[in-house]
């Protein structure tokens, strides 16, 4: 039976550049406050490590760790987490958004109140929704050697 997914070399760096990534994409989400970065461009770096090993390993190896069901179910609550962030200002003050965290001293990792906790929701948002678009347009790609096409291609 034939491996699915790139050579091997391809495959083991892989290993070592996708925790990277990771970890890269998690350090842009919790410093999004203090520096460029936050939970959109977090997300996007996440999906990306996620993309890299569907590339790399072929997209059976890939949807052990995150399938497209559960990339919808991990799009979905990073939705209702960002609206419950914002319902938690209308119930505790009756402002949207109210910020019901205390602050905390300027510069540090936890000192911007609820937006850590947006920049969360948004992140997973994100991240998930970029991995299911790639994976749609995966799995409904169009043969090239396909005899059957009127185009010529």
């Amino acid at each position: 039976m034939k491996e699915s997914g790139m050579s091997l070399i391809v495959k083991r760096i892989t290993r070592i550049t996708v925790s990277l990534i990771f970890m890269f994409g998690v350090y842009i989400l919790l410093h999004g406050h203090l520096t460029p970065g936050g939970g959109f461009a977090g997300g996007v770096i996440i999906a990306l490590s996620f993309i890299h090993l569907v590339l790399a390993f072929g997209k059976e190896t890939a949807f052990k760790r995150l399938d497209q069901v559960g990339a919808s179910i991990a799009e979905s609550f990073g939705g209702l987490m960002f609206l419950g962030i914002a319902l938690l200002g209308v119930f505790a003050g009756k402002e949207f958004f109210l910020n019901v965290l205390p602050k905390g001293t300027p510069f540090d990792l936890f000192s911007s109140g609820i937006i850590i906790l947006c920049n969360i929701a948004i992140f997973i948002k994100v991240g998930a929704g970029l991995f299911a678009i790639f994976v749609a347009l995966a799995i409904m790609r169009i043969p090239v050697d396909d005899p059957g096409r009127e185009d010529g291609r």
